[in-house]
């Protein structure tokens, strides 16, 4: 073993032997290991088996990394190195210094956080994944470190500023918790007084452990906090970064796949949603998932390999 890995592998068996045994879940993943790796920016808490070119995975709100749990095993099975970070703020993966303008809840801090993140388990280069809040931190992350990113590919995703600028009674009705998410108090007070009745998890349609993950982490305070802080960044600072690179004409270098739920509102919304990504891509392609939102639990299969098909 290298004297980097031996020091990688030294920090990790540390970070995990520092936590409490009540902290220790089974493992979703079967052949995955579990790891807390600090970062500057958040303590990230990630899943990560195989061995091949890494895919890292990104979920969305308000799930953790256990929503990949029927796509992370076949993509290892295919050859790949899968890496499935809790997003900062969410599920295991704590923030370091929360800010009260949000800016350690950007797109720009949480990406940071997951390529350092990535990089201490050994990889400089990687295939990307994001799902809807997951999906721009990623696009953040390609944007800003492009060398980084071999291919990227986001799901149910366009980027926060076209969101905005679109922003008129559809889409106030369809995504109106991203207003509610950005008040004051309130959001914090509803979700807490019932997080199982607010979110409505399905536990068959997640599968077992994800839904008992997912719904003890939506149970602690600062899980809450951390998942609003997420949306009153994107309201503020993020929309600010997108359109500061929009302006600047930046736009993606490596090739991309987005992919959209066809029972979820992005066509209804705007049709189809290359049309919006092909401003944001030299090289860009898409596919219908036949699911809902959450397609990693809904629609595995598909997804899974309409991914293989992209990463090769």
């Amino acid at each position: 073993m290298s004297t980097s890995r031996q020091q990688w592998a030294s920090r990790l068996a540390s970070n995990h032997e520092q936590q409490p045994i009540a902290a220790r879940r089974v493992i979703v993943f079967k052949g995955f290991a579990e790891d807390w790796v600090e970062t500057p920016g958040a303590r990230i808490f990630v899943r990560h088996g195989g061995d091949g070119f890494p895919i890292v995975l990104l979920h969305g709100h308000p799930r953790t990394s256990a929503t990949w749990h029927r796509v992370a095993p076949t993509l290892m099975d295919a050859g790949f190195t899968v890496i499935c970070p809790d997003l900062p703020g969410y599920g295991r993966s704590v923030i370091a210094h929360p800010a009260s303008d949000h800016s350690s809840s950007s797109k720009r801090a949480m990406a940071r956080s997951i390529r350092s993140a990535v990089e201490t388990l050994g990889h400089t280069r990687f295939y990307l994944v994001g799902h809807d809040r997951g999906s721009y931190v990623a696009l953040r992350l390609a944007l800003d470190s492009p060398a980084a990113v071999a291919r990227l590919a986001l799901a149910d995703c366009v980027p926060i500023s076209e969101h905005l600028a679109r922003a008129d009674a559809a889409f106030a009705t369809a995504r109106w918790h991203w207003f509610f998410y950005a008040q004051p108090d309130k959001p914090e007070r509803a979700i807490a007084a019932d997080p199982l009745a607010w979110y409505g998890f399905d536990a068959d349609t997640m599968g077992a452990e994800n839904f008992a993950e997912v719904a003890e982490a939506v149970r602690r305070p600062e899980v809450i906090a951390g998942m609003l802080a997420d949306y009153r960044a994107g309201l503020a600072i993020d929309r600010q970064h997108d359109e500061a690179d929009r302006d600047r004409g930046k736009k993606l270098t490596m090739p991309v796949l987005a992919l959209w739920s066809i029972r979820d509102d992005l066509e209804k919304l705007y049709g189809d949603p290359l049309a919006i990504w092909r401003a944001w891509a030299d090289q860009v392609q898409g596919a219908r998932i036949d699911s809902g939102h959450h397609m990693a639990e809904e629609a595995p299969t598909q997804l899974t390999g309409e991914l293989e098909r992209f990463f090769g």
